[in-house]
This record gives structure tokens, sequence and C-alpha cells, in this order.
């Protein structure tokens, strides 16, 4: 022995009467209950911080590499054919149906055939010196000689001076009229879809 006092034992202290499990097992914490914990620790300790946010040397130079386009890869998008014309009626456009107001001036158009089906996606954006009744009347009048139903609302949303909608056969057919007065001049908007006469 080299004469230094041994510890004295540690002593356990005897279960309490009636409870011969204590302290029992201990519970552990659910996943959610850890990743509560983990997600207020984490904004805990990023608001407690002052030091700034650093980014990898290596992390940056990936990063600019990796945003490189590749040698195939085209900086233009692919010319494509979209059906619209400025200041014209497209190809295409079902005049028939919608033919262009007398004076009326055309600003921009388009005609789209719907995938899948017979149907054709237009819209008409002009303008003119005509009164709103008599320009929402010129096209109103082939539209229900086409067999077409109108459906107007009690009243034009803000700003509107006319609008209405028609529809023909299943509801499959629709389009959709707003004109807009303003400065003595009427801008009518038309969009919707089509089925254009075969011949």
């Amino acid at each position: 022995m080299d004469g230094s006092a041994s510890p004295p034992p540690l002593r356990v202290p005897p279960p309490a009467p009636g409870r011969p499990d204590y302290p029992g097992p201990v519970p552990r914490p659910s996943t959610s209950a850890l990743l509560l914990a983990l997600a207020v620790t984490g904004a805990a300790t990023a608001c407690s911080t002052s030091a700034p946010a650093t980014l990898d040397p290596t992390d940056a130079a990936t990063a600019s590499v990796s945003a490189q386009p590749s040698p195939t890869e085209s900086l233009l998008p692919e010319q494509e054919v979209t059906g619209s014309a400025v200041g014209a009626l497209a190809d295409g456009f079902p005049t028939d149906l919608v033919p262009l107001p007398a004076g009326a001036e055309v600003l921009v158009s388009s005609a789209r055939p719907v995938e899948g089906t017979d149907l054709l996606e237009i819209s008409l954006n002009l303008r003119t010196a005509q009164d709103a009744a008599g320009l929402l009347e010129a096209v109103r009048a082939p539209l229900l000689a086409a067999g077409f139903a109108e459906a107007a609302p009690p009243a034009p949303e803000a700003g509107l001076a006319a609008q209405t909608t028609f529809s023909r056969g299943d509801g499959s057919e629709l389009l959709v009229v707003g004109v807009l007065d303003r400065d003595e001049v009427r801008t009518l908007t038309l969009g919707g879809r089509v089925r254009p006469a075969t011949a």
C-alpha cells in the first residue's frame, strides 16, 4: 500500500417503499420531438451567432463551372411558330365567325390548333373609333348567325364599357369579349376556342 486513503464506498439508496422499479426506465423522445428540438436549436444558433456565413472556395468554383452552358447547349431559344400576328389577322383566323369590324385596326391576333381536338384557340385585340354598342353588335351578329348563344353578365366588370360571352354546342366552343372605352377610342379583346368551318 502507498499510504493514501482509499475513497469511501459509493452508497446506492435503496428502492423507495412500494416502488421496486424506481427510478425505472427513462422514456426515449419520439422522432418528431427530436426533429423539433434540432430545428429549435438550429434556429437559436443561427440567431445567436454574429459570424458571417462563408463559402468554401472549392464550392464557389464548382458552382461557377456548373453554371456554364455545355458546348451543345444553345444560348438562344429555338424559333418556333406561335400562330400570332401583330397588326394583322393571323393565318387561319376564322373570319367567317369573327370578321374584322369596319374601320377597326388590328393590334395583335392569334390562331392556334388545340392539340388532340378539332378546335382552334383564337385571340383578337383591335382598336376603333366605333362606339362600344356598335362594336359589340358587329361581333355579335355573325356569331349568333353561326349558332352561338350569348350570355352577358348583369353588368360589365369594372373598367369595361361592355362585356359578353358566346358559346355553342356542348360548351367546348366559347368566346369571351370585352370592350374598353378610353379617350374616345374603343379597344376590343376577344379570346376563346371555336370549331372552324370545314370545307
